[in-house]
């Protein structure tokens, strides 16, 4: 099954497909954590929506690009394919016709301000 971009990607539905596990939990540091000796994603507890959607997209990306560790490398690849997978381009394009204010872009593309910056600064250099 073929995995949708954009506001229509669920990074949950997307999690469960892969059988992960997603907890909630309060974390140290940061705000998602994968882990995959037992194949669970855990979640900052009293993430706004739209930052639990963007990290738990970053963690499924970590867990689908194999990563067993952390480094600065992965952390950006685990950006990259959140971003690639939470905007899409037709939308962002519509809601930057719609506002200058890339704040109205995230809130419209349902994406944190960090994977909309990635995101951009990724197409501006292709």
């Amino acid at each position: 099954m073929e995995t949708m971009t954009g506001r229509g990607y669920d990074p949950w539905e997307h999690a469960g497909r892969l059988g992960l596990n997603v907890v909630y939990r309060s974390l140290r540091t940061g705000n998602g954590l994968w882990v995959p000796q037992i194949r669970t994603i855990f979640l900052q507890t009293r993430l706004r929506a739209i930052h639990e959607r963007s990290v738990l997209a970053h963690e499924v990306g970590h867990a689908c690009m194999g990563h067993v560790e952390s480094s600065p490398r992965y952390e950006l690849q685990a950006d990259r394919w959140a971003a690639r997978h939470l905007i899409d381009p037709h939308e962002l394009r519509a809601a930057a016709a719609a506002s200058p204010d890339p704040g109205v872009w995230c809130h419209e593309l349902n994406v944190s301000a960090d994977i909309l910056e990635r995101y951009l600064r990724d197409t501006r250099a292709a």
